[in-house]
């Protein structure tokens, strides 16, 4: 699922010397357009420069996590499947408060893939991986070339989501006109391995609470996991701990867990529970390991998931710490 460093390299190095500014973007954009989804349609952003969120001075480009089944249909979500965009909303409503109180929100609509692509081999589910990142490309092509203007930016997003983002900062994160405008990539839920760095090595785990331009990742599991779908037994992947922002194992009890929130689909926090639990890094696994809940009271929900893997809770049970984060990383980043 993934382009050859090679490949990569090159791209990202045309770019450069052939001028990764608004204009080019702009073109690119209008190409994508006639060969892809139009984002110059309105209808296909969940959230469009809010007009309420006049004041704040940073914009978050938000992806969608996983909430389509195909049920026996497209392995992509069908742009125009009702039931399937009213939960594409509803997940996007949850994390946005994450992120809104700091930044005018964009979110597109993509074709993402179904919950069966990820039981598919690697080589048959790429192609339907494929039509969703050249969704998300387009949409940030197009949000970079007509709505950024310069405007500090959160790249964010969760699970697929997440996948989605690395993908773009493995693409454009050496394009000068994304490095200039770049806070940070919050990728939650999803790996980010050696081998990604490997494969562009311009990307930058985060190492601090305040670095800037930089990916912000983790993976919550049991303490007793050594397996998840996430990190498989013999990955090691990069991780910053929510909640002393540290990058080694140094436990962080749960009185430094400012607020878990738990949110409905319109968004509305439903529970709102602080010190709920402390965590850890995995100094093998590189997981964040969650203290003080057990594996009963959060059960994984997915079949894809077993029990222990605290997958769907990744930023829920540090909402309000990542929340704080957002605003420290704009401020830094706007000195």
């Amino acid at each position: 699922m993934r382009k050859t460093a090679a490949l990569l390299l090159i791209f990202c190095l045309c770019l450069s010397l052939t001028a990764c500014t608004p204009s080019k973007l702009a073109t690119e954009a209008k190409k994508a357009a006639g060969e892809g989804l139009d984002y110059s349609d309105g209808s296909l952003w969940i959230y469009n420069k809010d007009a309420s969120a006049d004041g704040l001075e940073a914009d978050c480009f938000l992806v969608c996590p996983s909430v389509y089944s195909a049920n026996g249909g497209d392995y992509n979500m069908p742009t125009y499947d009702g039931a399937a965009l009213a939960s594409f909303k509803g997940a996007l409503n949850m994390e946005k408060e994450i992120y809104s109180e700091t930044c005018v929100m964009y979110a597109p609509v993509y074709r993402q893939v179904s919950l069966e692509v990820y039981d598919m081999p690697e080589e048959e589910a790429e192609e339907y991986f494929e039509i969703a990142y050249a969704d998300v490309r387009d949409a940030f092509l197009y949000y970079m070339a007509n709505e950024n203007n310069g405007r500090p930016l959160v790249l964010a997003g969760f699970s697929q989501g997440a996948d989605m983002c690395i993908r773009l900062m493995k693409e454009f994160g050496d394009c000068p006109e994304v490095k200039k405008v770049l806070v940070a990539c919050y990728a939650i839920g999803w790996s980010l391995t050696d081998d990604d760095l490997a494969e562009a090595p311009y990307i930058k785990p985060a190492q601090a609470e305040d670095d800037t331009g930089v990916i912000i990742a983790f993976d919550c599991e049991a303490e007793g996991v050594d397996t998840s779908y996430v990190v498989p037994a013999g990955t090691k992947t990069y991780s910053i701990n929510p909640l002393n922002w540290k990058t080694d194992s140094t436990p962080a009890g749960k009185e430094l867990n400012a607020g878990a929130c738990f949110t409905d689909y319109s968004g509305v926090i439903t529970a709102e529970i602080p010190n709920l639990t402390g965590c850890y890094i995995d100094p093998v696994r590189g997981s964040l390991k969650v203290t003080d809940v057990t594996a009963e009271d959060y059960p994984p929900i997915l079949d894809m998931f077993s029990e222990g893997e605290f997958h769907i809770y990744d930023y829920l049970f540090f909402f309000r710490n990542l929340q704080e984060n957002v605003a420290v990383r704009v401020s830094a980043f706007k000195g």
